[in-house]
């Protein structure tokens, strides 16, 4: 039951085609590959569901969403932490086709099944390549251990255990830079408190 009904669903939400569109479907992937959490918590890409979405959203406490943002005033690779209703200006469209995702919390809100959510973005440089292109611009891709780390911040913040992960899979140099972006991220946030 708490396989189809977590506590804690983090999420990553682009279109990995479009370049630096793909940084929330790479954070969750990272995070997935990269650490293990308790059974009441999902770490998914939600790829470009926009209002299909929503069907996950139910019997959730808390949702924490890594998407890109643009337009933002900050360089290119810039890591955000931003409530739901403020990060609508920047969030990034998936696809013509596509809904923002304060329109779907909206749209929980109105049937009753919105959970208390954040958002972490990353400002990105390229997102509207010429053709088709899977993978990150150089300061996006250089963000990804900041983008985990301050997921993983937002987690523990709200009582979420989390271990690194030792499978064949996991990236334990991957881990180290998280490590040591998540003690600047403390050390950061312990200062401006």
């Amino acid at each position: 039951m708490l396989e189809e009904n977590p506590r804690v669903l983090v999420m990553g939400i682009g279109n990995i085609l479009m370049m630096d569109e793909g940084v929330g479907n790479r954070i969750a992937t990272e995070i997935a590959r990269n650490y293990v959490f308790p059974a009441d918590v999902r770490v998914m890409d939600g790829g470009t569901m926009g209002y299909g979405m929503m069907s996950l959203f139910r019997g959730i406490e808390f949702l924490l969403l890594a998407d890109a943002c643009d337009n933002t005033g900050h360089p290119p690779g810039t890591v955000l932490r931003v409530p739901p209703v403020d990060f609508a200006p920047n969030q990034v469209m998936h696809s013509l086709h596509d809904v923002r995702f304060v329109d779907v919390l909206q749209a929980a809100t109105l049937i009753g099944i919105m959970p208390e959510a954040d958002c972490i973005g990353v400002q990105v440089e390229n997102m509207s390549p010429s053709e088709l292109h899977i993978g990150l611009s150089e300061p996006v891709e250089a963000a990804i251990p900041r983008a985990v780390a301050s997921v993983l911040y937002v987690l523990r913040e709200r009582g979420v255990s989390f271990e690194p992960a030792t499978g064949d899979d996991s990236d334990p140099a991957f881990q180290e830079r998280v490590a040591a972006e998540l003690a600047d991220v403390t050390k950061r946030q312990a200062a401006a408190e």
